[in-house]
């Protein structure tokens, strides 16, 4: 792994490299897309907002499943230097001096090898593959995490169709807004998006060098395993394939996946496996955020993971940065460098990363007071002692919790008390409505708390 140094070093030299063309170019816009198939939507990686895939256009080719008209004239913005909006979240860490995920994104070998393509690109190709793609077929899911909605989850969705709308200001996943094109679409009901996939697939597999499968829950989901056994069909060693799961499913399920898995990872089939846990806190308190979790089972097959599937794999936790998640990250980085201890031999298995919650925004990090931004400094401070300890954190790990806290600090002085109203609105009704007490499991929080619940009487 490369040094601190080294680390902003390359960063530095893809950006250089990226401003040789235009100051706004992003290498993700052309080879990354993240496609969200029961309702339509795609985006080029997480930061920007999703946007629709017009039927029409996957009806001339299933390649617009990527090259939407709306993602091509993003696409040539960005080679004319201008920056577009959708791109705020990147725009933002740069303008605060840090470098930005275009710059290390842009960097990483599936998209700095296609620089020169791209360079000359006029933004307006119809059949650009992607070597990166991340893919939703099916919001079926086991869990409602708080932040989540209807359009990831049909817990969500089965909840408030009976429930109706959490009482925030602007009535929290309301049913009546997933209705229509937002609606939506059930495994077991035609899907246009999902039939243009599968008609491109064949195209799109040789190009891949990574494909990522997230949710809903993939291992609910039957689309999952015919990415699987098409893979056992047609061995691809220089391909990572990546799923994310709550591992929370049911037994039948989870010895079904991991089957699948051990013989994915037989040598010569891929070059790597990657697993991906979302997990946001520890214990009592990662169960509260995301609802239905049990987290000593999770706990028990990340274990069963790492011991059973000896060969080309890894597992990384997702650590979506919510507020929630301050008080009781300590206690994750700890069970990490548990698992990293006990488990690395001849190379690294157990990752992280801790992308920012933006939505909703009374989850954001940003509305905390700063002494919360001072847990979080001091905990980056405590990782820094770490990184050259043996199976400790890397440079870049603290360099990620190092550029949340600076999001984090960017708004802090905005009056926030709308959405603090927002945050006991609606943990106050999940309270009500699933048997839970915010007090009890977030004592830390309780000054916090009872300063949401001014607001929400004021409101």
């Amino acid at each position: 792994m490369v040094a601190k140094s080294d680390f902003l070093a390359q960063a530095e030299t893809v950006k250089s490299k990226l401003d040789s063309v235009s100051a706004s170019l992003c290498l993700a816009k052309w080879k990354q897309v993240s496609l969200h198939l029961p309702t339509g939507l795609n985006n080029s990686c997480y930061h920007p907002p999703l946007h629709r895939i017009p039927v029409e256009e996957i009806g001339r080719t299933p390649a617009a499943l990527h090259n939407t008209e709306h993602k091509k004239q993003q696409r040539r913005m960005m080679l004319a230097g201008t920056r577009p909006t959708e791109c705020q979240y990147c725009w933002n860490m740069e303008d605060l001096g840090q470098m930005s995920d275009r710059h290390y994104r842009s960097g990483e070998p599936w998209a700095a090898q296609h620089f020169n393509a791209i360079a000359r690109s006029t933004g307006d190709e119809d059949d650009v593959l992607p070597s990166y793609v991340e893919v939703n077929f099916n919001h079926a899911c086991n869990l409602a995490c708080s932040y989540c909605s209807p359009q990831f989850s049909s817990t969500w969705q089965q909840e408030v169709e009976r429930l109706g709308a959490y009482p925030t200001s602007t009535p929290h996943n309301d049913p009546d807004h997933f209705r229509g094109d937002r609606r939506p679409i059930p495994a077991r009901e035609h899907n246009p998006w999902v039939e243009a996939f599968w008609q491109w697939w064949p195209n799109l597999y040789p190009e891949l060098t990574h494909f990522r499968m997230t949710g809903g829950e993939p291992l609910m989901d039957r689309n999952t395993y015919r990415v699987f056994d098409w893979v056992l069909e047609h061995p691809k060693p220089d391909l990572h394939l990546c799923v994310t799961s709550n591992f929370s499913v049911e037994e039948k399920l989870w010895q079904r996946y991991k089957d699948y898995v051990k013989r994915l990872c037989d040598r010569g089939i891929i070059e790597h496996f990657m697993q991906y846990v979302s997990l946001d806190g520890w214990g009592a308190q990662a169960e509260y955020m995301r609802h239905g979790l049990d987290f000593n089972l999770l706990w028990d097959r990340v274990n069963q993971f790492l011991t059973e599937i000896p060969y080309v794999n890894s597992l990384t936790f997702i650590v979506t940065m919510n507020n929630l998640s301050v008080t009781n990250l300590e206690g994750l980085l700890h069970g990490i460098l548990h698992l990293r201890a006990k488990y690395t031999n001849d190379y690294q298995k157990i990752w992280f990363d801790t992308p920012v919650l933006r939505e909703p925004a009374w989850q954001s990090l940003q509305i905390l007071p700063e002494s919360y931004a001072m847990v979080l400094e001091n905990l980056a401070d405590w990782m820094e002692t770490q990184v050259n300890v043996d199976n400790g954190f890397r440079d870049f790990e603290v360099q990620r919790m190092r550029r949340d806290i600076a999001w984090m600090r960017r708004d802090q002085h905005l009056d926030h008390s709308q959405a603090r109203a927002d945050f006991y609105k609606f943990f106050a009704e999940h309270d009500r409505r699933r048997g839970t007490d915010f007090l009890s499991v977030f004592p830390d929080m309780r000054a916090w708390w009872q300063q949401c619940e001014r607001d929400a009487r004021t409101a």
